[in-house]
């Protein structure tokens, strides 16, 4: 746990949070500034910045819930799909430093896009620099 960390003062009870769903080592709980109804937010219960820094059990337990609540969700606000996503550091918009995973429910027609306009601009990549980028990946 962290002192200075908002989603950890959550899983302490120290503030209070609309829980949804609890197991073990993960929570979640509904977006206090919602992107949509029904936003909700699945973190670890371990304080853990990015998601790499997440054991494997703590990772498992953190998208198990995801998988689980987000056919409920949208259930419970009568959505049309959801979009799943990580802003995993602050360069990709993370603006509490503990990991967490957002599903946001989508309704037809709600003016939001796909996950591809989170990064901008697509960048011109040749066949040869995509087969040195995946040999750098597979080698790690």
């Amino acid at each position: 746990m962290s002192d200075d960390c908002i989603f950890c003062s959550i899983v302490a009870g120290d503030i209070p949070g609309r829980i949804v769903a609890e197991t073990d080592d993960a929570l979640a709980f509904l977006d206090a500034n919602p992107m949509a109804r029904g936003h909700t937010l699945v973190i670890p219960k371990g304080h853990h910045q990015r998601v790499a820094d997440l054991s494997s059990e703590e990772s498992r337990a953190v998208f198990d819930l995801v998988h689980d609540l987000a056919p409920r969700i949208e259930h419970a606000v009568g959505a049309d799909a959801h979009t799943i996503g990580v802003n995993d550091g602050p360069d990709a918009g993370q603006e509490v430093p503990h990991a967490h995973v957002h599903i946001i429910p989508r309704f037809e027609g709600d003016g939001g896009g796909p996950i591809h306009v989170a990064a901008g601009e697509r960048p011109d990549v040749s066949d040869e620099e995509l087969d040195d980028i995946a040999a750098g990946i597979s080698e790690d």
